[in-house]
């Protein structure tokens, strides 16, 4: 699958311009984390893109959120490696791989990001840094779906949540017009 069949796809399924956006966001943290470790960018960021696609579908019934979108993705041929980071995202499958771990530790990141930035004076990603993030993170009721403990897991891919900040912070930063940050 090449990236622009994948995104026609994310397109007809999720209906929501900020959960298109959010998984745009992932995509880019997954690629800008899989260049800073020389990994396959492609599929991480395949992963990155895909990973919420049957949110709008299971946002009722959430024991089969990625369970759908890996019943959807079967006929494309896609690495399996693909298909168990998105199921382990959502805890559906144990994180395994640096990229499985990376999609858990990015996905709640990614708000954590977006609501930093949304509240900094400028309201535009360029100006956000990673100490700006990093103060929100330590307030608990800021952003309080973002899981601290899940972008924590960021140290089982051998990164410091600094470290992680900073490149999740790159990759976003790289997609801002996108975005609309």
């Amino acid at each position: 699958m090449k990236r622009e069949e994948a995104l026609d796809l994310v397109k007809s399924k999720v209906k929501g311009k900020n959960l298109i956006k959010h998984m745009l966001a992932v995509e880019a943290i997954m690629k800008r984390v899989a260049e800073h470790f020389n990994e396959d960018v492609e599929m991480w960021s395949m992963t990155g893109l895909l990973h919420d696609l049957d949110y709008d579908e299971t946002v009722d019934d959430f024991d089969q959120h990625s369970l759908l979108t890996c019943e959807w993705l079967k006929d494309y041929d896609l690495d399996e490696r693909i298909l168990h980071a998105i199921k382990s995202h959502p805890r559906k499958v144990e994180p395994q791989s640096k990229m499985d771990w990376t999609l858990f530790a990015a996905d709640p990141l990614s708000g954590l990001i977006v609501a930093a930035a949304l509240m900094h004076p400028a309201k535009k990603l360029e100006n956000v840094t990673v100490e700006f993030v990093l103060n929100r993170f330590k307030e608990k009721r800021f952003a309080a779906g973002a899981s601290r403990d899940d972008i924590k897991a960021c140290e089982k891919i051998g990164l410091s949540l600094e470290e992680f900040v900073k490149v999740a912070l790159e990759g976003m930063q790289s997609i801002d017009e996108e975005l609309g940050l």
